[in-house]
């Protein structure tokens, strides 16, 4: 019998190019894949043929199957198949409910191990040109979750609008209106912003303008999730910016 054991695998931002090779042999090893939504399918190839791949991911908030659910899904399936791979998009211990899996795993002396991935709030700005931090522009950065586990918006975003870092803020997108409410308020509303949809995919699709103006510009190009926000004087350095906003900083402007 197989020992019961299981690997939470970061899948990364969407391009399944960037997956680690580590990932990759654990995937070639499972006899269980548990995979979510933002996860690449084409990742489930590498898989044994007779492996089992289940779907247990979400979009929008809608659930296959609840949190508790899935912690009880990988640990019946690691005590029958032995080893279950958890792949998750991005990297499972970034607001990816990872160390929770993890926790309940080990309550039923289940072996764990976690192969970490690429962030989409790093990769996802990177795709497309911007980098979170450049020196001149940006000493650090925070990246925050847009929306709590109660469904409110985050109160570290507040203090995130205070300080000159870059701030990245995953599954905001619900509450987009309300994220440019706190930045103008904290006389933010001209900072550079970038909503960047499917980042590093094929199909990534963006909107690049300032505070002020970025829940227009969004919504006339249709974007949605999945998408990572970005807000700092990093996105002034992505050509449409400068192209957009040429004659501000020719008369002195951020640049």
């Amino acid at each position: 019998m197989n020992i019961p054991r299981l690997t939470l695998i970061g899948a990364g931002p969407g391009d399944i190019d960037l997956v680690t090779m580590k990932g990759i042999r654990a995937i070639k090893s499972a006899d269980v894949v548990l995979y979510d939504a933002l996860a690449n399918e084409e990742l489930l190839a590498f898989a044994k043929p007779n492996a089992l791949r289940i779907y247990v991911g979400k979009r929008l908030g809608k659930y296959v199957y609840t949190q508790e659910e899935i912690n009880q899904k990988i640990v019946a399936l690691a005590l029958e198949y032995g080893h279950v791979v958890r792949l998750k998009g991005g990297d499972p211990f970034v607001f990816g409910r990872g160390f929770e899996e993890i926790e309940y795993a080990r309550n039923f002396n289940i072996e764990c191990e976690v192969v970490s991935g690429v962030t989409s709030a790093i990769a996802a700005p990177a795709s497309i040109g911007i980098p979170v931090t450049t020196r001149g522009f940006a000493e650090s950065f925070w990246v925050i979750t847009g929306t709590t586990k109660a469904g409110t918006l985050s109160n570290d975003i507040a203090l995130a609008a205070q300080s000159s870092a870059t701030v990245v803020i995953l599954m905001g997108m619900s509450k987009l209106a309300q994220i440019c409410e706190v930045f103008s308020s904290h006389g933010k509303s001209e900072t550079p912003m970038a909503v960047i949809q499917n980042g590093t995919r094929k199909n990534v699709n963006f909107a690049i303008g300032t505070v002020s103006t970025m829940t227009q510009t969004v919504k006339a190009q249709q974007i949605s999730n999945p998408a990572v926000i970005v807000i700092g004087e990093v996105v002034s350095l992505h050509p449409s910016f400068i192209e957009k906003f040429s004659d501000e900083m020719a008369l002195g402007g951020r640049l």
